[in-house]
């Protein structure tokens, strides 16, 4: 099919707002799809994108659709996710497009997540169509969207395409204006093989499926192709679309998007970003990838059993494959012994990381206490990172911390605007800017250390705004604060597990409410053991679980007071002795019930 009868477009939103509603819309409209492989959601393709009703991954899909002037048009489709933690999903697919499709929802109008989106497929020069959704809701309040449309995403109102992806309505109208509206794709004239991998999965028969987009000339089964990234040379077993399942075709042309099997092996073997090209007549340079993604959350995982360590190992490296924004490397610690430092872009992305390993790869895992990476300068003026509080030096060899911070975007009905702004104030946030944005909703622009937005910021936003405010954030660098790290003893002995580097304000109701949590899951002994939180020598909080008593006077029926008195006396000795050398053993459930993200 010629090229000026392609167009490559993506669909872009806040979350939920019916993005993917509208790919099944538009995969039915055109036959792509058969009435008996009709469903909800088709292109979320894994249970937990069905069970959250969220996108996690981009999903491609070619259609084939006949337009008013009488001509078949190809359109590769790619759904992408809303929420802010996958942003790095939504500007690799606009990456391989010409054109965006940017939904509104009727009832809620524009959302912070909208404006980022709409931003990212402005800085890469793409056709945006506006698409105004659900307009079939009886709260759908079309003049504030219009408004909202014109003021602060400045694109004239009467461009939107009035929808209802859920009733069917305006189906054929986004069609037309995907063919006529946005341009076919650009090629170089020299015809030599240009693909770039915007994705890639691993499959267990097959390995490594790259998804491809093809910007000059063209792949086909047999050919021997190089990525730049690697220098590695691969021959290709096979090439084709999406329908929305793989389905081999004889080759990929110029401006298509489809996948490539070569004989790669490893997860290890394709980078995202990378650049196929031809063995024997290569292109001189690689296309430019993607910026590199900088993970914003750490967390330690490490296996229940510490023998299924190596199989913990593999399932990390293919989902790293399927997900190029994780990472992670290996490291111990003395209570849970030997696992992984793994990095995510959000905490949404780490849950769903977690649940992936225990999904697809039946692992039995255990995570700690989420953090970020704090800067930190040395008296002898040496500078390191740290993403460990284990790794944090000495209080008197440490010059100064500075930890991440983020720029936030709040959107929230006027209403609210007190209990947001104490909030922030809570965190340690501060706001910088308060714009109205019309007469119902205003945007507060606010900075906040990254490690106070981390657990719960989202929750108590949503709760407090009645499910009306949404969040949106970007890294705005470091800044010195006073932090100090606290170690949790448990009789004595210090748990790394436990440890966290938190603020000094902070301090003491941190210790407290993990010093409560430890105290309720930590069995009873014996004797006596103290849980205490302690920043350097000091004692910040205490909680203590009670021993416990063996009934030593049962055997004793009258006579003297003397002889119970004596049993006490030798069964406290005992219990003294006991302390002095008793050791606690912290059960794998006590640590699994603490370091559950954190609540």
């Amino acid at each position: 099919m010629s090229i000026e009868l392609t167009r490559n477009f993506s669909i872009i939103a806040h979350i939920d707002h019916g993005k993917t509603t509208l790919s099944d819309r538009l995969l039915e409209k055109t036959n792509t799809i058969s009435e008996r492989e009709k469903q909800d959601q088709l292109l979320d393709a894994m249970d937990l994108e069905r069970e959250k009703g969220i996108t996690i991954k981009s999903h491609p899909v070619t259609i084939f659709y006949k337009a008013g002037d009488g001509k078949t048009y190809k359109l590769n489709l790619l759904d992408t996710p809303g929420h802010v933690d996958f942003s790095y999903e939504v500007s690799r697919s606009l990456a391989a497009c010409e054109g965006a499709l940017l939904i509104v929802d009727a009832a809620q109008g524009v959302e912070a997540q909208t404006l980022a989106n709409m931003h990212l497929a402005m800085d890469l020069n793409l056709a945006i169509i506006p698409v105004i959704n659900k307009i079939d809701l009886p709260s759908a309040n079309l003049p504030k969207v219009y408004r909202q449309l014109e003021d602060i995403v400045c694109i004239p109102h009467e461009e939107a395409i009035h929808a209802s992806a859920k009733m069917g309505i305006g189906i054929d109208d986004i069609l037309e204006a995907v063919v006529q509206r946005i341009p076919p794709p650009e090629t170089e004239q020299d015809g030599l093989l240009r693909a770039l991998v915007f994705d890639s999965v691993y499959d267990a028969y097959r390995g490594v499926v790259s998804y491809v987009r093809v910007i000059s000339g063209s792949v086909h089964r047999g050919m021997k192709v190089k990525l730049f990234a690697t220098d590695e040379v691969y021959e290709v077993k096979e090439v084709g679309i999406f329908t929305p399942k793989m389905t081999r075709t004889d080759s990929l042309e110029a401006g298509d998007v489809g996948y490539i099997i070569a004989n790669m092996k490893s997860a290890a073997d394709v980078k995202i970003g990378d650049t196929y090209t031809d063995y024997m007549r290569p292109c001189p340079s690689p296309l430019p990838g993607f910026k590199e993604i900088r993970p914003m959350v750490f967390s330690g995982i490490y296996p229940v059993d510490s023998s299924d360590f190596e199989a913990l190992k593999a399932a990390m490296a293919k989902l790293q494959i399927n997900d190029a924004a994780f990472s992670f490397q290996a490291e111990s610690s003395v209570a849970l012994g030997f696992g992984f430092r793994c990095g995510f872009l959000g905490l949404l992305h780490m849950e769903i990381i977690q649940e992936r390993l225990r999904r697809e790869f039946n692992m039995d895992i255990i995570s700690t206490y989420p953090s970020v990476i704090y800067e930190v300068t040395k008296t002898n003026g040496e500078e390191i990172n740290v993403d460990n509080p284990s790794l944090l030096p000495e209080p008197q060899e440490i010059q100064e911390i500075r930890e991440p911070i983020v720029k936030v975007f709040i959107m929230l009905p006027g209403e609210y605007i007190g209990d947001i702004m104490q909030l922030v104030l809570e965190k340690r946030g501060s706001v910088d800017n308060t714009e109205t944005i019309d007469d119902m909703r205003v945007m507060l622009t606010c900075t906040v250390p990254l490690a106070e937005i981390l657990v719960d910021f989202n929750d108590k936003l949503k709760s407090m705004t009645r499910g009306y405010g949404s969040m949106d954030y970007e890294y705005a660098g470091y800044q010195a604060a006073k932090l100090i790290k606290m170690d949790m003893l448990i009789a004595g002995e210090p748990v790394d597990a436990f440890s966290m580097i938190v603020h000094q304000d902070k301090a003491a109701s941190r210790g407290r409410e993990l010093a409560e949590r430890l105290k309720n899951v930590i069995p009873r002994q014996l004797f006596t053991v103290a849980i205490q939180a302690c920043i350097g020598g000091k004692i910040i909080a205490r909680e203590s679980i009670s021993p416990m008593r063996k009934d030593v006077t049962a055997k004793c029926y009258g006579g003297d007071v003397t002889r119970k008195r004596k049993l006490l006396e030798k069964q406290k000795e005992g219990k003294k002795r006991m302390k002095a050398i008793g050791k606690i053993n912290i059960p794998q459930e006590a640590f699994i019930k603490v370091l559950k993200t954190g609540d």
